[in-house]
């Protein structure tokens, strides 16, 4: 494997540039058709699904295990999430939460540092609340990569995701 060199290019985001980050990425999850939904996906064949020009968002899971394989390319950086939830304001006028038993996300076994970041957002009409803990990398030099995912809330909800990537030059 390659690439043990990308965990020094962690970024971190101040508050406002990751809820900034967490509302793109739920706009961008919740506008996808559900034949090329990101993160219904169980394979990675729709991980490309109308990315933004200016970095890569890896989809989470509705909870679960999934193992996908994608390509990304290498001058982006990539935001993904670790564990998040989002709901309408009319749902709470206060951003809600879920309470983490566990949070963790390794690039080729190297642990990566994860943000919680909470933030509003808009989809048409409807004002949403984004919460989350998230993780987000610099931008990957080519080569292969494994991204492992897991966390799990104290309702029982769980996730496992590993992403097989190929960071590409473009």
């Amino acid at each position: 494997m390659s690439g043990a060199e990308s965990v020094d290019s962690i970024r971190k985001l101040s508050d406002e540039e990751g809820g900034e980050l967490a509302g793109r990425w739920w706009k961008w999850a919740l506008s996808a058709p559900d034949d090329r939904s990101p993160v219904e996906d169980t394979t990675g064949e729709h991980a490309a699904w109308n990315q933004p020009d200016d970095l890569w968002f890896l989809a989470g899971t509705y909870g679960g295990k999934v193992v996908r394989r994608c390509a990304i390319p290498s001058d982006r950086p990539v935001f993904f999430p670790v564990l998040n939830m989002q709901h309408t304001r009319s749902y709470s006028r206060v951003p809600q939460s879920m309470r983490v038993a566990e949070a963790t996300a390794s690039l080729n076994s190297i642990p990566l540092p994860l943000q919680e970041f909470s933030a509003p957002f808009r989809t048409g009409l409807t004002q949403r609340y984004a919460w989350g803990i998230w993780g987000n990398i610099a931008s990957l030099t080519p080569g292969q990569y494994v991204l492992e995912i897991k966390a799990r809330a104290t309702n029982g909800f769980w996730v496992d995701t590993t992403y097989h990537l190929e960071s590409t030059a473009s």
